[in-house]
């Protein structure tokens, strides 16, 4: 059963995703944040990602095995087939097996910053669908999710092209798709329903991010480059004397995002939270709730 099916019948799933930090400190206070702050919201999933190229592999698995070993969370972790094998793949998964962890997102993956970008060639994997079929063969326990892109995939600027290749990871047995982040629930609708005509099926989770301050602001910007920031978000940023007011303003934003989207049936909701709780808790007292499984 999928992620989204897996927390409550008839019910969305509620999740949060995490990066791997890179001292020894930034770990203990990400280990301390989860079971202090997201443990109580008793969330679906929790996942990790995964750098450019692989860069985080090893401290993605570190993070993933200590969240799995300490906690009876379910662990998501991010994979990518840029310049992997197949041996390197299978040795992954069997490690992820042995601990008890049975949920992967397979991504294709960007190449480390101021690499060739020939290095997308160099692996076995092609295409995150290539990854999806060795993953199903190699486990078929395997829960797969895949990435969806509302605002259209910067690489794809041909759409009906986009929605072949999304189809194509869930012909080669995708689970769900978890959406990249987006700011206007109409981009959302329309990608659900052109995944309707496309023949897809599997639950699509929406990805949501809540601005937290204006440099935040202009990293996505710069890591998202096909991000569409509508101007009445942009307007309120703008007016905000300080960060603080900011956060305010990308909580509120976020919220009614999430609540428009719960109103109109959305399998699920995906919280970014840059390893941070204090937006992603407020999200929650907005909507009334105390933890996921009020929803």
């Amino acid at each position: 059963m999928s992620l989204p099916g897996r927390q409550r019948a008839n019910s969305p799933s509620i999740s949060f995703e995490f990066f791997p930090p890179k001292t020894e400190k930034g770990f203990e206070n990400l280990k301390s944040r989860i079971s202090n702050d997201f443990l109580p919201l008793k969330p679906s999933y929790v996942s990790i990602t995964y750098g450019a190229g692989g860069s985080t592999r090893e401290l993605t698995r570190e993070t993933i095995l200590a969240i799995k070993k300490e906690t009876d969370l379910t662990v998501v972790s991010h994979l990518t087939c840029v310049g992997s094998s197949r041996e390197e793949i299978s040795s992954i998964l069997d490690e992820y097996l042995e601990a008890g962890v049975t949920d992967i997102l397979a991504l294709r993956g960007d190449p480390p910053k101021g690499s060739d970008p020939s290095v997308l060639s160099k692996g076995e994997f092609v295409y995150a669908s290539d990854l999806v079929a060795f993953i199903k063969n190699h486990a078929p326990e395997i829960n797969v999710g895949v990435a969806g892109f509302p605002e259209g995939h910067p690489a794809t600027p041909n759409r009906l092209a986009e929605m072949d290749y999304l189809k194509a990871k869930v012909d080669a047995g995708a689970d769900y798709i978890c959406t990249q982040l987006f700011f206007d629930n109409h981009d959302f609708y329309d990608f659900r329903a052109r995944c309707v005509l496309a023949g897809i099926e599997v639950p699509i989770i929406a990805g949501i991010m809540p601005v937290v301050s204006r440099a935040n602001l202009q990293r996505m910007a710069e890591l998202s480059p096909g991000t569409r920031f509508p101007a009445g978000l942009l307007k309120s940023v703008y007016r905000a004397r300080s960060d603080e007011q900011v956060e305010r303003v990308g909580i509120h934003w976020a919220t009614q995002q999430v609540m428009d989207l719960l109103a109109n049936g959305v399998d699920g909701i995906h919280l970014y939270t840059l390893n941070q709780s204090k937006a992603t808790r407020e999200i929650y007292r907005s909507l009334g709730i105390e933890d996921t499984e009020q929803l």
